[in-house]
């Protein structure tokens, strides 16, 4: 059963930093397909194989406008993982950026009910963890607000307003098959969240920085 909380937070994400090893060209990936203004960007060499343990999902309108992002994303240099198609939860595909981050885009409705369109409804960061209670109850106790809570499998926060990111929980290896891609990986996620409060990183390896380090210059 989902229970809901609201809390104040007195943690939330602030934003999120993929590091990559060519900006420039991950400058003109993300611009051509269309979420630039979520993302920052940074350089690093830092070995990271197999799945980097998170997904950032994109929730649009309608499957016309899922097949846009899609085909934006394959003709910017993306990977099809998972063609788009119906599901029993809407309409969805799955691409992987050149640099090696995973989206997936969806949308709840089967039908189109307009002509395509660039809007995003909500961009989730989806963080593959090992216990989901444990790394709830961890994010709980720094001031992050639960929005839902699946039991031990989905857990949502609270976000910090319009245009942010929202922060969710997933079983590392619930979140590996859904994408379509083994769950084994090593080394660095790639991926820095930004902190409203102070630096500290989760049980599962995710780093925050602090206000401090959110510098424009990074995208």
């Amino acid at each position: 059963m989902a229970t809901t909380t609201h809390t104040a937070a007195r943690t939330s994400l602030a934003s999120v930093t993929l590091e990559v090893a060519d900006p420039a060209a991950a400058r003109r990936f993300y611009a051509a397909f269309g979420v630039e203004p979520y993302l920052r960007l940074r350089a690093s060499g830092a070995r990271s194989t197999g799945f980097r343990g998170f997904t950032l999902a994109l929730t649009v309108p309608g499957p016309a406008t899922v097949d846009g992002f899609v085909a934006a994303a394959v003709e910017a240099g993306a990977t099809v993982l998972k063609p788009a198609a119906k599901s029993l939860w809407g309409y969805g595909g799955i691409v992987q950026a050149p640099d090696g981050t995973i989206w997936k885009v969806a949308t709840s409705t089967r039908k189109d009910t307009g002509p395509a369109t660039r809007e995003i409804d909500e961009v989730v960061l989806l963080l593959g963890v090992e216990d989901v209670k444990a790394t709830k109850q961890f994010y709980a106790g720094r001031g992050l607000g639960v929005a839902k809570s699946f039991g031990g499998k989905y857990v949502e926060f609270v976000t910090g307003g319009a245009g942010s990111v929202k922060l969710a929980l997933y079983k590392r290896r619930a979140l590996a098959k859904d994408l379509g891609v083994p769950a084994d990986g090593t080394g660095s996620h790639r991926i820095v969240l930004g902190s409203t409060s102070d630096a500290f990183t989760d049980p599962d390896g995710f780093a925050w920085e602090g206000p401090e380090s959110h510098t424009p210059a990074q995208y």
